[in-house]
């Protein structure tokens, strides 16, 4: 039970350093791509972000609540010795954002060129104030306690630095690899290829700052060094190097669909490996089983968890799949059934197949698994925790295949 919201964390922090990863990279390519010259490709970033620049912060919020409700002592500890990292990152997002809004109404090239400036630069700022954060705590130097750790020393230092150094390389490995799809989806051949070479530089930088990582953390902290290059730790960053490898093949055959998937996997098994490296330590002196609240609030959280997936998991499966069928391309061509017009529209939607059946019993699963969860202790609760989180999947999965109106 003390485990299960650290889980969810850990995937959380996967899906943000993917997809708002992804959207921190593209502002790396727009610094990268100053002057006239280059407008074509800032603009291709800042359209290809239009659809879900915001969107992702989502799972950011997510690692935050969950891990303030239930791992308190930790969170207070975390967010007061790594106040000035923290402060970095979100004046970065709140940059980023207002500077990504504000340009979508500028006229003058002189402002556009400000503006695009204090994106891409805020869009570097927020990833390695982020990673170094993530540092600090890998490097155990966050003690527990309210502001009990250095203020400086605690992220700045040489564990900390290239971990946040190693957050912004990621970032731009994985924003050209997306970006280079979606060029190639949007008939933009020249575009695909000037993202593709990125993909493949920054592929082959970030595998490099991520060896020059492992050799930092080996020295610095070797019990780290041990759990992530042996046991289950050490398998999943050899799957993380597989999947980068794999990667970089990818994007040579210019198979960018699938490059996506393989990348998002290399980041994700990376983050795995350090959670299984880091158990059972939480911070120095606090273990994950101490640091974690009450069963009824993990119970609670979870349950909160589960309804607020329902919400918001259909919402974005359905908002990426806009996204990536061209739905929102410049000059996106028509589905065949607004050619048919309402008749053959209406055909075509009676001969499709209804996910009611499978969502209804999704559903009830979900119900018969909260229900165990609150009325039995220790294994059976357990049991209904799986069953409840199974079954809001299954039914997020049902209602994620329901078609526009």
């Amino acid at each position: 039970m003390a485990e299960a919201p650290l889980i969810l964390m850990l995937v959380g922090l996967a899906a943000y350093t993917i997809l708002g990863g992804a959207d921190f990279g593209a502002g790396f390519w727009e610094l990268l791509a100053r002057g006239r010259r280059n407008a074509e490709l800032r603009d291709h970033t800042h359209r290809a972000l239009a659809p879900v620049w915001e969107a992702n912060h989502v799972w950011l919020i997510f690692v935050l609540v969950m891990c303030w409700t239930a791992y308190p002592e930790a969170f207070a500890s975390i967010v007061t010795t790594l106040t000035i990292p923290f402060f970095l990152a979100g004046v970065g997002i709140i940059l980023r954002g207002a500077s990504y809004a504000l340009r979508s109404g500028v006229d003058s090239p002189h402002e556009e060129g400000g503006l695009s400036l204090v994106f891409a630069l805020s869009s570097i700022v927020a990833p390695f104030a982020l990673g170094t954060m993530v540092g600090a705590i890998a490097a155990g130097e966050v003690p527990v306690g309210n502001a009990v750790g250095e203020p400086v020393d605690s992220w700045v230092n040489p564990t900390a630095l290239t971990i946040g150094v190693l957050a912004v390389a990621t970032s731009a490995y994985v924003a050209a690899v997306y970006l280079a799809g979606d060029a190639r989806r949007m008939g933009a051949t020249e575009m695909a290829e000037a993202f593709r070479r990125r993909a493949l530089v920054a592929g082959v930088v970030a595998g490099g700052i991520a060896l020059g990582a492992l050799l930092v953390v080996r020295a610095e902290v070797r019990p780290l060094f041990d759990d992530l290059t042996g046991g289950a730790g050490g398998a999943a960053v050899r799957a993380s190097v597989v999947a980068g490898v794999a990667t970089l093949a990818l994007v040579a055959a210019r198979r960018f669909e699938p490059a996506r998937y393989s990348a998002g996997a290399a980041v994700a098994a990376i983050i795995a490996g350090w959670g299984i490296a880091q158990q059972p330590r939480f911070l120095p002196g606090l273990t994950i089983e101490e640091a974690a609240a009450s069963d009824a609030t993990i119970v609670a959280v979870l349950i909160g968890f589960a309804v607020g997936l329902l919400l918001l998991v259909p919402s974005l499966a359905y908002l990426f799949r806009l996204v990536l069928t061209g739905r929102f391309d410049p000059a996106a061509p028509l589905r065949p059934s607004e050619h048919e017009g309402p008749p053959a529209a209406a055909e075509r939607a009676r001969g499709r197949p209804l996910p009611y059946p499978s969502a209804t019993v999704a559903a009830a699963v979900t119900a018969v698994g909260a229900a165990v969860t609150f009325a039995f202790d220790d294994l059976i609760r357990g049991a209904g925790v799986a069953a409840m989180l199974a079954g809001a999947v299954a039914l997020f999965m049902a209602l994620g295949t329901l078609d526009e109106p």
